[in-house]
């Protein structure tokens, strides 16, 4: 019945979710930080700093 599908373990999902809290995520979050400065940046080199 369940042949095509496979059956994972407690320990195999506890290991996926400590792997997302504890890399996935925090690399997710310094990725959006970094894209954000680095538009920010390109943006002010164009346009000039604020309030000129």
């Amino acid at each position: 019945m369940n042949e095509g599908q496979e059956q994972f373990t407690r320990s195999q999902e506890l290991r996926g979710f400590l792997l997302l809290c504890a890399v996935v995520a925090p690399l997710l979050a310094v990725m959006v930080v970094t894209g954000y400065g680095f538009l920010v940046w390109m943006y002010q080199l164009f346009a000039g700093p604020p309030g000129s």
